[in-house]
């Protein structure tokens, strides 16, 4: 068995590779399943509101990270495994169902397997804080997200290829496998299981949520995150509409969001275990709305790459180090229940912007989406500026 207290080789390895099946996930969703209700005439407005519903468990976190936490006397690893093998299940039977006679069904399993991601997202998660540190939260959370947007670069990549060529019933067979294959690495390692009884979620969740500080990240987290589910919601169906690019080159370049996004978390969390939270976080989020603004101007395929790979680097950088704010504040009792909170809601951001996205491209126009996207930061800085932390050192 392997102990990941102690091998930071293995630990790293770990995080990454159970991040990156939540990014074969997204790229099965946003790419893929944007792509493939399109082949089938699927409105925009409909497609991106079905892609916001298969989505909707990762605003759930809520309810997971509390199961999570209750039976923490059972570990993290079983929810592991069991979010990862129903996540599994649901790639099998939605690979045999047709979206264009049975859409509620189609996107109902999708939803189940983002069920499935779920748990392995607050199971990791809540994992992570029980034996991170403050000079390796920001390593880790790195990790962690190269390892998610790695996949997603490569879903975007291979399975609108194997799509287009024998059809998208065998991407999301191909995600099934590649996730089922992940799951052996938990099975080796050695956990340490800290807490030997039930838990009393409710009490220590109302007394971490009545500080002020961890009431204004709760509103900073959907903010922050609002930006990237625009783009990851819309960019693809912009490709296919306006730019009519077709759906192998649509993968080549939804590829390179994940894959600077990558980069960026990486590079944002090595800066900010240096620098400090919110000044890595103005910087990097000052510098993502002009590069967002500037996707106005993306009027062929050359454009969109250099300018989308920028913002992916920032978007990156900026979601790492306001994951290890959250990590920060966030009571190991209650890790997964907490953080699972506060990601849930950044989600909301995320999720909710994506699923107006649609609308706001079909009453107006795409540069309007890109405006918007970059518009969103205006207000997060404002809530940023306004966290205060007693430990100024540490998050300056």
């Amino acid at each position: 068995m392997l102990d990941i207290t102690k091998k930071g080789f293995v630990k790293y390895s770990l995080f990454a590779s159970l991040y990156f099946s939540e990014g074969l996930m997204i790229a099965i969703t946003t790419v893929v399943t944007s792509l493939y209700l399109r082949s089938k005439a699927v409105p925009i407005p409909l497609t991106t509101l079905a892609v916001g519903a298969a989505n909707i468990p990762w605003i759930l976190k809520f309810v997971w990270g509390p199961i999570v936490d209750h039976f923490i006397k059972y570990g993290r690893r079983t929810f592991i495994l069991f979010g990862g093998f129903l996540c599994v299940f649901s790639m099998f039977l939605a690979s045999q169902i047709d979206p264009s006679a049975y859409l509620i069904l189609f996107i109902f399993l999708i939803f189940l397997g983002h069920v499935g991601i779920g748990f392995i997202d607050v199971s990791t998660d809540a994992l992570a804080v029980d034996i991170s540190t403050d000079e390796n939260r920001g390593k880790i959370n790195g990790s962690m997200f190269a390892g998610q947007y790695s996949a997603w670069a490569l879903g975007s990549l291979i399975f609108p290829l194997i799509g287009s060529l024998h059809g998208y019933k065998y991407a999301y067979l191909l995600n099934g496998f590649i996730i089922l294959a992940i799951l052996i690495f938990p099975f080796l390692i050695k956990e340490k299981i800290k807490y030997k009884t039930k838990q009393k979620i409710f009490n220590l969740v109302v007394k971490e949520f009545k500080k002020r500080t961890t009431q204004l990240i709760t509103v900073f987290s959907p903010l922050v995150f609002m930006n990237e589910g625009i783009l990851s919601f819309i960019m693809p169906i912009y490709m296919r509409d306006f730019l009519n690019l077709r759906d192998v080159q649509i993968g080549m370049i939804s590829m390179l969001l994940p894959l600077f996004l990558a980069l960026g978390s990486v590079a944002g969390g090595t800066v900010t275990d240096k620098i400090g939270r919110k000044k890595a976080l103005y910087i990097f989020i000052v510098l993502d709305a002009i590069f967002t603004a500037l996707l106005v101007f993306t009027d062929n395929w050359w454009k969109l790459s250099l300018i989308y790979s920028i913002v992916g680097f920032l978007l990156g950088a900026h979601s790492t180090v306001a994951c290890a704010l959250f990590m920060d504040i966030t009571n190991p009792r209650i890790g997964a229940t907490q953080y699972g909170i506060l990601t849930g809601i950044a989600n909301v951001g995320l999720n909710g912007g994506g699923m107006i996205s649609g609308s706001i491209a079909a009453a107006f126009s795409f540069a309007h989406v890109f405006l918007f996207a970059s518009w969103t930061f205006g207000p997060t800085l404002l809530v940023l500026y306004l966290i205060r932390f007693k430990n100024k050192k540490k998050f300056k």
